[in-house]
């Protein structure tokens, strides 16, 4: 085949073609890598930058900074999405659940082998956490009509997980509670 080649292209054009293909085998292209871009420069190949010290110039870019805190919720009597605010400080039941920095219960879902095993996990649990723990297991073996549910206590994290999903239950049993 190679002697067909050099008789239709004649013999240069061969050579040429050969070594094109070996340099696009042998040599691999690194085209967006560090190891590819220019090496640091000394600072005076950069331009000269200047801080703008304008009130007036700043205000714009505030806009784009993200806020420092989530801003405290605006005091209603009724919510339209459901939410309410924390009234309860945990005083009189012993036990506290705090408010995420974003105002809502910290009750959560967690999945795991594919969906197959749920766990409701209750955080940010601070006094008295053995006897949440005992009113919520109440609250859930109330809406399994009286079937024991398993529960697991982490007291240095202040984390109570129960055994299926009642995130729903927990959640307006907190907020009924004040937390």
């Amino acid at each position: 085949m190679a002697a067909s080649t050099k008789l239709l292209f004649g013999s240069g054009l061969c050579h040429r073609l050969g070594q094109l293909t070996r340099s696009l085998h042998t040599q691999p292209a690194r085209l967006s890598s560090f190891r590819s871009s220019k090496e640091v420069q000394s600072l005076e190949q950069y331009p000269e930058v200047e801080p703008v010290e304008s009130a007036a110039a700043w205000k714009f870019v505030e806009r784009l900074l993200p806020p420092q805190t989530v801003p405290r919720p605006v005091a209603k009597t009724d919510y339209p999405s459901g939410w309410q605010p924390q009234k309860s400080d945990g005083s009189e039941s012993g036990y506290f659940v705090a408010r995420t920095k974003n105002h809502m219960v910290p009750v959560y879902l967690h999945t795991r082998f594919r969906g197959q095993r749920r766990i409701t996990v209750v955080r940010r649990v601070q006094g008295d956490i053995w006897a949440l723990e005992k009113d919520l297991r109440a609250v859930v073996e109330q809406a399994r009509n009286g079937k024991l549910c398993a529960t697991r206590v982490n007291e240095l994290s202040g984390q109570i997980h129960i055994h299926g999903d009642y995130v729903d239950v927990l959640r307006e049993h907190l907020k009924a509670k004040g937390f």
